[in-house]
């Protein structure tokens, strides 16, 4: 049994590096790796929407909550707005964001999330499907594996893909070695339990390809070693 992410793979481990070496270039850096990453997973940038004959999907999760964590849900905005110039539809993409930055008191633009210096509100038009005490890791795995009755709260949206379709999940947060990192306490989202969620919807065949791309310390750690 193999998962056709080894690109994505790749770019969990080399990122951190990348970014330190780069330090202020971060933001451009980032925005340049997305749509690289969604490029690859999706095809042409132009054409995100019609692979294949089939759907395809987009699991955004910003994994923190509090403004000093300003970038995860500022990435996850950014990647929304990037898929949606691609011609996904709101309903096949799934945000997972604390949504408490936009309207910070300490945010001196109300309303607006950027993700570079001077750039452009990726806040806009961007989905509450889970937010606050929504945002959960039982969430999160019942949304990928499409699974609607174990939800609670939010959207209630899931991937309820078919074999033909295409998945790209993105997630942005703090991470250890194992560990994802979730806003609820003690709701972490172990690599164990991140494998099996994985290895659940491959043997439902309800994907044709998938694409993951995990930007947290430690990133590499969810995938090597455990991967069949």
């Amino acid at each position: 049994m193999a998962f056709p992410i080894s690109t994505p793979l790749l770019v969990t481990l080399l990122l951190p590096l990348l970014l330190l070496l780069l330090g202020a270039e971060h933001q451009l850096v980032q925005s340049r790796l997305t749509k690289e990453i969604l490029s690859t997973s999706f095809g042409s940038s132009s054409s995100y929407s019609n692979l294949d004959q089939g759907t395809n999907w987009a699991v955004l999760v910003a994994g923190s909550r509090g403004y000093g964590n300003y970038r995860h849900q500022a990435d996850v905005c950014h990647a929304y707005q990037v898929l949606k110039r691609g011609g996904l539809k709101d309903e096949n993409i799934i945000v997972f964001m604390y949504d408490d930055i936009a309207f910070n008191e300490e945010n001196p633009k109300k309303g607006t999330i950027i993700n570079s210096p001077q750039g452009q509100n990726v806040y806009k038009g961007v989905p509450k499907d889970y937010t606050g005490d929504d945002l959960t890791t039982n969430n999160l795995v019942a949304a990928i594996l499409g699974n609607k009755t174990a939800i609670t709260g939010g959207s209630g949206k899931v991937v309820n893909s078919g074999s033909n379709d295409h998945i790209f999940i993105y997630y942005s947060d703090h991470g250890s070695p194992g560990v994802l990192t979730m806003p609820g306490d003690d709701d972490d989202l172990y690599a164990k339990d991140f494998i099996k969620t994985l290895k659940t919807k491959h043997e439902s065949g309800t994907y044709k390809s998938m694409a993951i791309y995990v930007e947290a310390c430690e990133a590499g750690s969810i995938f090597e070693g455990l991967l069949p």
